[in-house]
């Protein structure tokens, strides 16, 4: 849902997706001297309850003196932001927030003209797209407040896991129940196939008489899942449900058609491995299509899968079944499928992300690809953020480092990698987990999607299992989404996007104060400034501040 709202020279911009609701502000050159920032307060009309938004800076002039992980209210303590998000609103709500800037002086603020905006916030489930993001956030205040840091594992009732996963879990398995009955068929594609509860799911949907197959990967050598896989196979007694892929690469799908009578109608796809650390540590989704077209040609790749056939037959398949870029490109939500021969499928990617120059947003989990890096590295005042799990991997990884700090250098790209707080050397700050168990790969950034102009009216979305690479492209089996003009779609993953860009780029920048060895006494990132000097990058022409705050506010 979106909402514009100007009054008085104030502007509120307010994007709803599921979880989260950003706001985009503005204030006109009249009614900027003396801004300190601004209260937000929201009201739930779901649960009917009204309050000051909090946050995490105060002034030092009126310092309540919070203890670790303390938060302070919006009305004494503003936001010293344009562009701020709810990261706690909840689906299929209707919320009003009231945006009030504050003037004055730390200890006597006034309120300037206030604007209200409501919100709905979407339904998860709905429509041809319903889509699930978890926590991706076990690095965080609020999982060290509200679970010491201890293991999921060791804290009581699940509910360290059912935060953890915010309900990623609970769909993938209400999707495994619609096989009710004899009528109904589940057919997977699995890399990581070890979660328990999923494993006894699809068993049950077999009782009830659903026609249940999965393929999951057993290729032998390197460092893959076989091994794993077979052993929670074994535990949960659904061999004879399951068939092995033993000749690609790498089977790095992780999806689930549902049929009914035959006919295929659903599709579950995203990032999710189903493993401890893909459903509840790292940032990960689930999306759901409701499109038999979509699901038609997932099974009929699936069918391939399924035959085990090699590489060199799957990439001859993908090139006679799975054309793409397509031509033409006539349908809003298109398939992409790997292996296939050449990089033209990545190319394509390249292409849109660039196309119209419009803002962009993508999340790396293994480094940014050349093609990638052209996008971004260009000074054209185009807004374009990304969201890494770290520079590269392997032996890729130093000159991943040395071509990322060359291009966030750009004053229209800003990055965040993924870090946690790890001491408690700066201001408030709880130590946080850096990870869910010892044996992980990826801690903190696993998802695969590309953000086209998100706020556009015509907005792009690239979701799946595919990482953007060429080792995706033309070596794995992968399955991917592009999903054209459905500002729903759009609204969810750029509220989640910005939600985790925010969260990891305040622990990068905790992590190089500590590495430049900052003095704790001497720097204060909870401070709130005194004044509205605060203002200035936010009005800076071609700075990423100015450029974030004129296309959240919908300029």
């Amino acid at each position: 849902m979106r909402i514009r709202r100007v009054e008085s020279g104030l502007t509120v911009n307010a994007i709803g997706g599921t979880h989260v609701v950003l706001l985009g502000l503005d204030l006109r050159d009249d009614k900027r001297a003396g801004c300190l920032g601004f209260a937000i307060q929201r009201e739930d009309h779901t649960e009917n309850e009204r309050y000051w938004l909090r946050g995490y800076k105060t002034f030092r002039a009126t310092d309540p003196g919070l203890g670790p992980g303390g938060t302070a209210a919006s009305r004494e303590h503003p936001f010293q932001t344009f562009q701020w998000a709810d990261y706690s609103a909840k689906p299929s709500h209707n919320y009003t927030y009231t945006v009030i800037p504050l003037y004055g002086t730390p200890t006597q603020l006034s309120e300037g003209h206030a604007v209200s905006v409501g919100v709905r916030t979407e339904a998860e489930s709905g429509g041809t797209h319903s889509v699930w993001f978890n926590r991706g956030a076990i690095a965080s205040q609020e999982y060290a407040r509200q679970f010491l840091n201890r293991a999921p594992s060791k804290v009581a009732n699940q509910a360290a896991y059912r935060w953890l996963s915010r309900g990623l879990l609970e769909a993938m398995l209400a999707f495994i129940g619609r096989a009710r009955d004899a009528s109904f068929g589940l057919h997977g594609a699995v890399y990581e196939f070890q979660w328990g509860a999923v494993l006894e799911a699809l068993g049950e949907a077999a009782d009830r008489g659903a026609n249940v197959t999965i393929v999951y990967d057993a290729i032998q050598g390197g460092t893959g899942p076989v091994v794993k896989n077979k052993a929670a196979i074994a535990q949960a007694g659904i061999d004879l449900l399951c068939k092995r892929r033993t000749r690609g690469k790498l089977m790095h799908n992780k999806f689930f058609i549902l049929t009914q009578n035959g006919q295929p109608i659903a599709v579950w796809t995203g990032s999710t491995n189903l493993t401890e650390n893909g459903i509840f540590g790292h940032s990960n989704l689930g999306h759901v299509i409701e499109d038999s077209t979509v699901a038609q040609a997932y099974l009929d790749y699936w069918q391939e899968l399924k035959n085990d056939a090699t590489t060199a037959d799957l990439k001859q398949w993908t090139a006679s079944n799975n054309v793409a870029p397509p031509n033409p490109w006539n349908r809003d939500t298109t398939t992409a499928f790997s292996p296939r021969s050449g990089l033209a499928l990545l190319d394509w990617y390249a292409t849109i992300a660039q196309a119209g120059q419009k803002p962009l947003m993508m999340t790396f989990a293994f480094g940014m690809n050349k093609r990638f890096q052209r996008v971004y590295e260009q000074n054209d005042g185009v807004l374009r953020i990304a969201l890494m799990e770290k520079e590269g991997s392997g032996r890729g990884l130093a000159q991943g480092k040395i071509d990322i700090a060359r291009i966030r250098r750009l004053p229209n790209v800003v990055m965040a990698i993924g870090n946690n707080i790890t001491l408690n050397s700066f201001d408030r700050w709880l130590k946080e987990r850096s990870k869910l168990s010892n044996e992980v790969n990826v801690r903190y950034v696993h998802t695969k999607y590309m953000l086209v102009d998100p706020l556009g009216p015509q907005p792009v979305v690239v979701t799946g299992s595919a990482n953007f690479s060429e080792a995706s492209t033309n070596t794995n089996d992968e399955n991917m989404l592009v999903i054209r003009n459905d500002t729903r779609v759009a609204d969810i993953y750029v509220g989640e996007f910005m939600r985790l860009y925010s969260h990891y780029a305040f622990r990068e920048a905790a992590k190089h104060a500590l590495e430049n060895g900052e003095d704790p006494n001497e720097w204060h990132p909870s401070d709130l400034v005194e004044d509205d000097t605060w203002q200035a990058d936010y009005f800076t022409s071609g700075h990423s501040r100015f450029l974030r705050r004129r296309y959240f506010a919908g300029a």
